[in-house]
């Protein structure tokens, strides 16, 4: 996929895994197993407020937002929006120097 263009669609979880498998040396069960454990990790890991390093790929993160106030688009209405968490992916310099070379 290095010369796909930038309008391409995003690779499915079949061609993933698919793609994973071959990287691999291995079958499809085994590729699926390990990215659905990759999935479970991250998920857990982050929902706890912690992070988890991707090496060559980035961090990924959960962060607290504080209470503020926002604007309706369609009313204009401001209205106090309560506190939340967000999941942020920081983007490894090594990915970021491979994509822009």
């Amino acid at each position: 996929m290095a010369n796909t263009p930038a309008a391409a669609k995003p690779m499915t979880k079949t061609q993933l895994v698919a793609a994973l498998a071959d990287e691999m040396g291995s079958d499809k069960k085994t590729a699926t197993s390990a990215l659905d454990a990759l999935q479970s990790i991250v998920s857990r890991v982050v929902a706890e407020g912690g992070a988890v390093t991707l090496p060559g790929i980035g961090k990924v993160a959960c962060r607290a937002r504080p209470e503020r106030m926002v604007r309706n688009p369609q009313t204009q209405e401001m209205m106090q929006k309560p506190a939340d968490k967000v999941v942020k992916v920081t983007i490894a310099k090594g990915l970021k120097d491979s994509v822009n070379a």
